[in-house]
């Protein structure tokens, strides 16, 4: 059985001693999990890290290595990520998947394209895939410029349907609907012809853009074709109807969906969830979430977020909450900022609290906005001094670049931990 994550984060705040057997209990799915649950904490996350393997002996693999330089390539720390690859027996092209979105995350386009370089000069990973990742992990994170100049000028590996479909979403992701509008009237003349992928793509713009009954219409054009639509295509369809008349026609989609042998997914439930909590007819969605259950589909945390955002009820949505955490649908750190943020604008600081007691005994390290949601509900409070202290706390972990002018912080040394509120 594996060792829980809270057992293995209290290993490196108790003795450095070596544990009986201790590689009984630590194995690379553990220890990468751990590994993980510090990623707002980059220090405590290579700490640990380095903890494993010098007292406990423990062996780290590809897939540890790859947790660490994750952690650490989100706060810009790339110097030591390349440092641990340096020392991997060989890095995987997942292992520069992750380089490559970090890089475009942090807006470092030509960092990214030197990875990609260094990958096949240092390591000897090339091919088609690994281009595929860099121009995938640029169009996600809005750098679909650099990404068509790689594939249209530079011209390392032929253009695909597949390549044409990203840099459609790079747009998207860019909100430049006309140029959207514009490669996909072009998408065809160079022989390439539009797939399911690509229908799907755009359905989703064309909603996002405020037309989605041009949504409808694609769908439709796209049955005319013979392209025969998967579950991804019915969902946007689904969203698009819903948004234009209503529940009810999505539902009869919904309907006609399974009817056509299309299985729905747990997707396919939460756009109509989502589209039910929206109307306020809380009674046909929780029944809608049993009937998903029912059908072997299992929630996942969106389910839970469509309730979140307009239950008004905090009993309600605390009791959804502890059911969520029991059926083994673990929160997500923006679902804990979702119900701090909505508890604090509530007034409910008791609520914020527990809360914030569940994040910290899920594992889960908070980041910047869920110590911005807890320290405003404090202010809001007049409790001023402590949240002083987790201002403190948040600039001390470097989550915050400056401390608040209001709160008159003062920039600590190291980190503050505060076992006991003492708020009630």
């Amino acid at each position: 059985m594996r060792i829980q994550i809270s057992t293995l984060r209290r290993l490196l705040h108790t003795s450095s001693a070596p544990t009986q057997n201790p590689l009984r209990l630590l194995d690379p799915v553990s220890v990468s999990n751990t590994i993980s649950s510090y990623s707002n904490d980059p220090s405590r996350a290579l700490d640990f890290f380095h903890y494993v393997e010098r007292v406990h002996a423990f062996s780290h693999d590809t897939r540890t290595f790859n947790a660490a330089i994750n952690v650490l390539a989100k706060f810009f720390d790339f110097d030591r990520a390349w440092s641990l690859i340096a020392r991997m027996p060989s890095p995987s092209p997942v292992t520069f998947r992750i380089l490559f979105n970090r890089y475009a995350s942090a807006h470092l386009p030509s960092d990214a394209i030197h990875a990609y370089e260094r990958a096949a000069s240092e390591f000897g990973l090339k091919g088609e895939p690994l281009f595929t990742s860099l121009v995938d992990a640029l169009c996600e994170h809005k750098h679909v410029i650099e990404a068509e100049e790689l594939c249209f000028k530079r011209g390392d590996f032929p253009v695909t349907a597949k390549t044409h479909n990203m840099i459609l979403r790079g747009y998207a992701k860019l909100g430049w609907w006309s140029k959207c509008r514009e490669f996909w009237v072009d998408f065809e003349k160079g022989g390439i012809l539009r797939n399911l992928h690509s229908y799907s793509i755009y359905m989703d713009i064309v909603i996002k853009s405020g037309k989605p009954y041009m949504a409808v219409k694609l769908f439709e054009e796209m049955i005319e074709r013979g392209v025969c639509p998967d579950v991804v295509a019915y969902n946007t369809v689904i969203q698009a109807v819903g948004v234009v008349d209503g529940p009810d026609r999505s539902i009869r989609l919904f309907r006609e969906m399974i009817d056509n042998g299309c299985r729905p997914n747990v997707a396919t439930y939460n756009a109509i969830l989502k589209l039910l909590c929206r109307a306020g007819r809380f009674d046909e969605a929780y029944g809608f979430l049993e009937g998903m259950r029912k059908d072997g589909v299992e929630p996942n945390v969106i389910t839970y977020h469509s309730f979140f955002k307009y239950l008004m009820k905090p009993k309600e949505v605390m009791g959804l909450f502890d059911r969520m955490v029991k059926s083994g649908c673990q929160p997500r750190m923006d679902t804990y900022v979702m119900l701090l943020r909505k508890f604090g604008k509530l007034g409910f600081l008791r609520l914020v609290m527990d809360v914030w007691k569940a994040m910290e005994e899920n594992g889960c390290s908070p980041d910047k906005f869920a110590y911005d949601c807890l320290i405003d509900a404090l202010v809001k409070k007049g409790m001023l001094d402590m949240a002083r202290r987790y201002d403190e706390e948040m600039v001390a972990k470097g989550l915050s670049e400056r401390p608040r002018k209001e709160l008159g912080t003062s920039i600590l040394g190291g980190e503050c931990c505060y076992e006991d509120h003492g708020v009630f």
